[in-house]
């Protein structure tokens, strides 16, 4: 995929801060109208997760689901796989300042049914300025605190930096679920356990108690080699009930629609990669549908 030649290394991850007081992640509520919030997240750079964001954002649409996709990562990747231009002063950065509200940077991008709040390279500064601000691992929790009130959309996506620093890190706080996009390589395996670690710690530590693992996509399968067998096959077996049944495969449409900026869907819709997307898609909603009727179900007896 062609953010495999963009991502950056990672950065060491960073540790949750004991204080100050948590302020957790709203609840999904029971309604059918809830907007549920999930983090596209990989410290690992070219696994296929900004191709993963905007291609689950268009396939949702497609469905008809009113969808929101974040850039939080300064590279704009996303921003630009929607076909749409960085402009200065348009990403979140001044959200999570406190100087802009997260409705005002919303814009509509080419793809029906799916809008955007784009990223730009000053974002990369907010790394630092928040470091210096009280909560500041619930930067982003505020910020979206109106649109989450709103309703306005079934599903937020997040496209985090492949990186584990305060950026990703305010997106994991904020989030309901971290959906992991995992490519079918060794190396692979090793920044897994990291990413379950971290998550397991969000919860524990209460920066973020009710977050889960939304589920684990296998990409850039390679039916030629045995190794991608190999490497699904293991990760279900330490991750049974988190691996999608779909596998990503390497295909050159894949590979060129960001360069066109569409998602594979509209890039060729009849392609292998946007088969795969597309049941992909079929998965991610039965199991949010699922939760949801979960949440429901128990909602009386709490």
């Amino acid at each position: 995929m062609s953010e495999a030649s963009q991502d950056t290394a990672s950065p060491a991850p960073e540790q949750p801060s004991a204080t100050p007081t948590p302020t957790p992640v709203p609840p999904v509520p029971a309604n059918g109208g809830a907007t549920r919030v999930v983090a596209v997240a990989n410290q690992k750079g070219g696994v296929g997760k900004t191709t993963t964001a905007i291609s689950l954002a268009a396939c949702l649409a497609e469905r008809s689901h009113s969808v929101l996709v974040i850039d939080l990562d300064p590279q704009s990747n996303a921003t630009s796989g929607l076909g749409v231009e960085r402009r200065a002063g348009a990403s979140l950065y001044p959200v999570l300042l406190g100087n802009a509200s997260a409705s005002a940077q919303v814009q509509k991008s080419p793809v029906k049914g799916v809008d955007l709040i784009a990223s730009e390279l000053d974002l990369a500064g907010a790394e630092v300025d928040i470091a210096r601000m009280d909560g500041y691992l619930h930067c982003f929790s505020r910020a979206l605190a109106d649109l989450l009130k709103s309703v306005r959309y079934d599903f937020i996506i997040i496209d985090c930096p492949p990186s584990l620093g305060i950026l990703t890190m305010n997106a994991l706080t904020a989030s309901h679920s971290v959906l992991i996009p995992m490519q079918c390589e060794y190396y692979a395996l090793e920044g897994l356990s990291v990413m379950t670690s971290l998550i397991k710690k969000l919860r524990q530590t209460g920066a973020n108690p009710n977050l889960e693992i939304e589920g684990i996509l296998m990409t850039m399968f390679d039916i030629r080699t045995r190794l991608s067998s190999d490497v699904v096959e293991e990760v279900k077996q330490h991750f049974p009930d988190l691996v999608y049944k779909t596998v990503i495969p390497r295909n050159v449409r894949i590979s060129e629609a960001p360069s066109f900026g569409l998602p594979v869907i509209q890039h060729d819709s009849a392609s292998v990669g946007a088969s795969a997307y597309r049941s992909f898609t079929r998965e991610f909603v039965r199991r949010s549908e699922a939760r949801r009727n979960a949440t429901a179900t128990a909602s009386p007896a709490q």
